[in-house]
């Protein structure tokens, strides 16, 4: 394989220099260096113990020339805390490669393929490189126009994981319409998967089964087949969009019975959103029903965000807010009934206010997230902008950190944001946060000034406080400071950023797939470029 992209190399960027193609590319780095604080429990592993520093680096470029496209990417990781934040990750390699084709109506394309059916319910390959999740398939995607409104595309391969493939093996089809009728404007869609395990992966299956009590005993099954159908449909000031999953009986883990235990289940998945809005007013509702899709490669790949074959959609809102971010509800596979709702007024062009309620509980009806949330803008002055907000959260925290040992969190938390303009170009921003609760790590205060010079610089200052720690959790001893101490230099294409960071145990997510990571301690550094 890596004398394949070596000899890509040879053939394509010499002619990138002298035909009529174009190169282009992009890099970004991570640096981390780790000081060791014990107080925050940022230390006791071998990131702060020996190697107290770490990177990352992907380096990617694409070459295209009349209907060929080529895409390839190094990465590069040492000593790298992003697969497992307690663990350096030391690899070097190719971390994809793409060739397509294009003709007339149909595109062919061998290598990384990133892509997904319908929401990504049934398949999604991706990539989010602050969780580290690279998923891409590796194999072979034909895409063919039927007409003018229909899309057919077909692919199979293996998973990517980090610089490796999973040995299972994934097949599926999709079809695609886009229609106008009338007013109305209709996506509809279909899509069909197959997993077929590999023969190590069905002997830890069957291993594992046959030691399991005789009444829970079953004969797993090589493939398994997943279908979903789905809408778009949009009239006027109105958006909805519907999608159905099922996926046909395979071995999956059983919470209720223990991690190692493993059930025959099918799975389904119904979800919904719908969009309603006009000049100062905007609706949205959404909801999704789960119930045992678990999609992953093999029930094994559990850890690390590993295997996953689809995305759940989060139905709860995303918080940017410091706080409030710590307790992100990350979508389930097994079990969740989740809805929400948001609502927008505007009364002017000055001034609008947002209210949210969240519901998620799994299907016995017990409680896992309940959200109601309210929060006002004023961009009324002619330097100043207001916003402020309160939350008021419950959150299972045993069951998002897979900690019985914890307890269930209440928290309300006020916040404020004010941005004073000083000139066209430099800006000043102050966020100001306190969240109340008794469990957890206690109540928190949060105070962040950031000052920005447009386009070029952008400097801040912030402290998260533990106000009133909760001693009963063993991770939490007294109160303590979490500063953080960040700079940006932006010149063109190119960006430089550099931080000093105190951050507490806590998860970190993104678009709903969360992991749990420890504390950190030390500076953190990135720089970015695109020629």
């Amino acid at each position: 394989m890596n004398k394949a992209i070596l000899f890509f190399l040879l053939i394509c960027l010499p002619a990138g220099l002298f035909a009529q193609g174009t190169l282009s590319g992009d890099l970004q780095t991570n640096v981390n260096f780790f000081m060791k604080d014990s107080s925050i429990g940022a230390s006791g592993n071998p990131l702060y113990d020996h190697y107290l520093s770490g990177s990352e680096t992907w380096l990617s470029l694409r070459y295209n020339i009349k209907d060929w496209t080529f895409t390839l990417r190094a990465d590069a990781f040492n000593n790298s805390n992003l697969s497992n934040p307690a663990v350096g990750l030391t690899a070097y390699g190719i971390g994809a490669y793409t060739i397509t084709k294009e003709m007339d109506d149909l595109t062919i394309s061998v290598g990384n393929i990133y892509d997904q059916i319908g929401s990504g319910i049934l398949f999604r390959s991706y990539e989010d490189r602050g969780l580290l999740i690279d998923n891409a398939l590796i194999g072979l995607e034909v895409k063919y126009k039927l007409g003018k409104n229909i899309l057919l595309k077909g692919f199979g391969g293996q998973q990517k994981k980090i610089l490796a493939r999973l040995e299972p093996v994934i097949k599926g089809f999709n079809a695609e319409g886009d229609y106008s009728v009338g007013k109305s404007h209709l996506i509809p869609g279909i899509g069909v998967l197959n997993r077929t395990l590999d023969d190590a992966s069905m002997t830890q299956i069957a291993s594992n089964i046959n030691t399991q009590d005789l009444s829970t005993r079953f004969n797993p099954r090589w493939n398994m087949y997943a279908f979903t159908a789905y809408n778009t449909l949009t009239y006027k000031n109105l958006s909805w969009y519907a999608e159905g999953a099922y996926k046909t009986h395979e071995a999956i883990p059983d919470t209720g019975l223990g991690t190692k235990t493993l059930v025959d289940k099918a799975g389904t998945v119904a979800y919904t959103t719908i969009n309603y809005g006009k000049k100062g007013f905007a609706v949205n509702i959404s909801a999704k029903r789960t119930e045992n899709f678990f999609n992953r490669t093999s029930p094994y790949d559990i850890l690390a965000n590993s295997g996953m074959i689809n995305w759940q959609p989060i139905v709860a809102r995303l918080r940017p807010e410091r706080l409030m971010s710590r307790y992100t509800p990350a979508s389930q596979d097994l079990s969740e009934m989740a809805t929400t709702a948001d609502v927008m007024y505007a009364p002017n062009d000055k001034t609008n206010f947002t209210f949210t309620y969240t519901n998620i509980n799994k299907l016995d009806n017990s409680k896992l997230y309940r959200e109601l949330f309210g929060e006002f803008v004023y961009d009324g002055g002619k330097s100043w902008k207001f916003q402020g907000g309160l939350q008021y959260l419950e959150y299972n925290t045993p069951v998002y950190r897979v900690d019985p040992k914890q307890t269930y969190l209440y928290a309300i938390t006020p916040f404020t944001e004010i941005t004073y303009l000083i000139s066209d170009n430099k800006s000043l921003r102050f966020e100001a946060q306190y969240m109340n609760t008794k469990q957890d790590f206690g109540s928190w205060v949060f105070a962040l000034l950031e000052y920005n010079l447009a386009p070029k610089f952008s400097i801040s200052a912030s402290d998260m406080y533990n106000i009133s720690p909760n001693l009963n959790n063993p991770d939490d001893k007294k109160a303590n400071h979490y500063y953080s101490i960040y700079g940006a230099f932006t010149k063109g294409p190119h960006r430089l950023s550099v931080a000093y960071v105190k951050q507490v145990a806590g998860v970190n997510c993104s678009g709903g797939v969360c992991r749990y990571e420890p504390a950190f301690s030390g500076i953190r550094t990135t720089l970015s470029t695109r020629f």
